[in-house]
C-alpha cells in the first residue's frame, strides 16, 4: 500500500505527470518519445517518472490507474491516457485546451 500513497502523492503534487520509460532527454521507448514531442511542441514544463528506474511505480501504477501500459499522462490528477490518446487530443486541439485550463488553475500561462 505504500507505493499506492507514493503514487498518489506524486500526482496530486505536479499538475502535470508523465510516467514514461526514459526522462524527456532519453526517452527508453518510441512512444515514450511521442509522448515528450507532443508536450514539448505545447511549450509545457511538466514533470516525469521514469518507470525503469522505478520498477515498484512500474509494477503497481497499472494496477492504481487500471491502464496497462506506459506512458501515462495525468492532468490535475486525471489520467489523459497513453501516447495514442495524446496524438489523437493533441490533433483535435484538445490536449492544449486541457493544459491550459489546468495552468490557469496554477495561475500559470500557456503560450
Amino acid at each position: 500500500m505504500k507505493i499506492i500513497s507514493k503514487i498518489q502523492d506524486q500526482i496530486n503534487k505536479n499538475p502535470i505527470l508523465l510516467y514514461m520509460k526514459g526522462s524527456p532527454e532519453f526517452p527508453s521507448c518510441g512512444f515514450s518519445a511521442k509522448a515528450v514531442k507532443i508536450l514539448s511542441s505545447l511549450k509545457v514544463r511538466f514533470a516525469y517518472i521514469d518507470v525503469i528506474q522505478n520498477p515498484d511505480i512500474r509494477r503497481e501504477l497499472p494496477i492504481f490507474s487500471n491502464w496497462p501500459t506506459f506512458p501515462q499522462l495525468w492532468i490535475s490528477g486525471e489520467l489523459i491516457g497513453g501516447s495514442d490518446i495524446m496524438e489523437d487530443l493533441f490533433h483535435r486541439g484538445k490536449l492544449k485546451k486541457i493544459i491550459k485550463k489546468c495552468l490557469l488553475k496554477k495561475n500559470e500561462i500557456l503560450k
